[in-house]
């Protein structure tokens, strides 16, 4: 897997060095999680993400926990949002609002 360009060519990033935990980190932050929540859903150390949240800025370029989500977005490292598993064969229906009645009796 090679690096993005981003840029020009002094801003190469090579994301093959993003790893699988940094991508949780990533997707993690990017849903709005802080450090010590993080660590609690991987149960790793807080101390632990606060350095790896420091050294993907470093590796993306980025001067902020914002520009490091952006970037990642920008670099196609963040998952798709989930969308719940419908039911095989469950029709879709969408939520309409009650219809009031006619004031005139229509």
């Amino acid at each position: 897997m090679g690096g993005v360009l981003a840029g020009s060519p002094e801003s190469f990033i090579d994301i093959s060095r993003i790893d699988a935990d940094d991508r949780k980190i990533l997707n993690l932050l990017y849903a709005g999680l802080n450090d010590a929540s993080i660590a609690r859903q991987l149960a790793i150390g807080h101390r632990t993400v606060q350095r790896r949240v420091q050294r993907l800025m470093e590796r993306l370029q980025a001067n902020g926990r914002v520009a490091l989500g952006a970037r990642a977005q920008e670099l196609g490292l963040l998952r798709p949002p989930r969308t719940p598993p419908s039911a095989p064969g469950a029709a879709r229906h969408t939520h309409r609002p009650p219809v009031a009645p006619h004031p005139y009796g229509a």
